[in-house]
């Protein structure tokens, strides 16, 4: 194994011995594997840089690098665009660990010597995050390589290997051509990429935002601060930032709306689909800590000569959050709020039961202007999991969820 401070500003020289140059840096080609090192970019004696591919590098170690073809046969001029460069864009950068889940700085980089058909290729291993490596690179120049190594091996090394490492690129031209993905990242719960976001600055949440699909985004974003989210937002294109909106739970939706200067978040509702544009504008219409603005409209609701039947197909077609469900709520032709069926008491129940037979009658409501204090007290007085709100016509309007009044309760300590 060889370490990037070992390889930084190593001698280079081509197959005759002449001096090429010192190696400043190497590149990565993702598009054509991302675990090998694929160039070599020398300066030299007079500032220009030359580029090595790999199968021009004859053998590599600590001392020095020579390469198997002369200094004619070497592409002075080839771009370095296309390419991940560990110098520039890994050492010393942010990088987010997704085995983890958090966010780390990287010291160095440990590579693997391997000979290849006549030559040397170098294996990207893993970052190196831990104290180790900056001891090593805090010695880097001052003394002998093998002095540094073993004066840093005393020091226990920490870790990630490379596959577990997602790189930060704020350039969305230039991520997209690296083919920097964000697909392990979206693997993960959206509580915990919340968490990476906040350790990000500005420009980096704006860069892991865009690349994440809607979905996702929408769920990772509804962790943060309702402030940092509306910032977030603001930061991206005004269609990507609708596409998230879109995919928010209304309420959800209303409140991030609501902390955006309103020609912005008049942008958003006008690029967001037609419907989901419609609830989150009647939310808006509601006072700000109220049951009206604290609910959401994304619940089930039927006839009560509906079947459980009925209400499983229904469930199925429910575009919202299914773990927001706790209970199917049973209302008459004019969607006056007759009562409530808990979804257990659904699921035990046969297939042909109607929602009436199974229905508790009595069912706690609120207006839709109650004060949040009021609902606040009911769901803790009652231990409620949602608590339906009515208008001052008594038609189901929307549910408040026990997850948004632990959210008002924790933002108000």
């Amino acid at each position: 194994m060889i370490y990037f401070t070992e390889i930084e500003n190593l001698p280079a020289y081509d197959v005759r011995g002449a001096y090429l140059g010192k190696v400043i840096d190497l590149g990565i080609d993702p598009n054509q594997n991302a675990l090998r090192v694929a160039a070599y970019l020398v300066e030299t004696p007079d500032k220009k840089l030359i580029y090595i591919a790999r199968e021009q590098m004859q053998s590599i170690t600590v001392r020095s690098a020579q390469t198997s073809v002369t200094r004619s046969e070497i592409h002075a001029n080839r771009p370095f665009g296309d390419l991940l460069r560990v110098r520039k864009d890994v050492l010393d950068q942010q990088v987010i660990d997704v085995n983890h889940r958090k966010v780390v700085r990287v010291n160095d980089v440990d590579l693997d010597i391997q000979p290849t058909d006549g030559h040397t290729e170098l294996r990207v291993l893993a970052v190196n995050v831990g104290l180790a490596a900056a001891v090593r690179r805090l010695l880097q120049g001052l003394t002998a390589k093998h002095t540094s190594r073993k004066i840093s091996s005393l020091i226990p090394s920490t870790t990630i290997r490379w596959e577990f490492v997602n790189l930060i690129e704020p350039d969305a031209s230039r991520r997209l051509k690296l083919r920097i993905s964000y697909e392990r990242l979206a693997r993960l719960h959206p509580a915990d990429i919340a968490d990476i976001l906040e350790e990000l600055s500005r420009d980096e949440q704006r860069s892991v935002i865009e690349a994440l699909d809607h979905e996702t985004a929408a769920q990772a974003i509804s962790e943060i601060p309702t402030s940092m989210q509306a910032i977030l937002l603001q930061s991206i294109p005004v269609e990507k930032a609708a596409d998230i909106v879109d995919e928010m739970a209304p309420d959800e939706a209303a409140d991030v709306l609501q902390e955006m200067p309103p020609e912005t978040s008049a942008k958003v509702l006008a690029d967001m689909e037609k419907e989901g544009a419609q609830e989150v504008k009647e939310l808006l219409g509601f006072e700000e800590d109220t049951a009206g603005a604290l609910m959401t409209t994304h619940y089930v609701a039927l006839d009560a000569m509906a079947t459980v039947e009925n209400v499983i197909d229904a469930m199925k077609e429910f575009e919202g959050s299914l773990e927001s469900i706790h209970s199917i709520y049973v209302i008459d032709a004019e969607e006056h709020l007759l009562g409530s069926v808990p979804l257990a008491r659904i699921l035990l129940a046969p297939a042909r039961t109607l929602l009436r037979d199974i229905s508790s009658g009595e069912v706690r409501s609120v207006p839709t202007e109650t004060d949040a204090k009021v609902v606040i007290d009911l769901f803790r007085k009652y231990n409620l999991l949602a608590l339906p709100v009515v208008d001052d016509k008594q038609h189901l309007a929307g549910v408040v969820t026990a997850d948004d009044v632990l959210d008002l309760v924790v933002n108000r300590r």
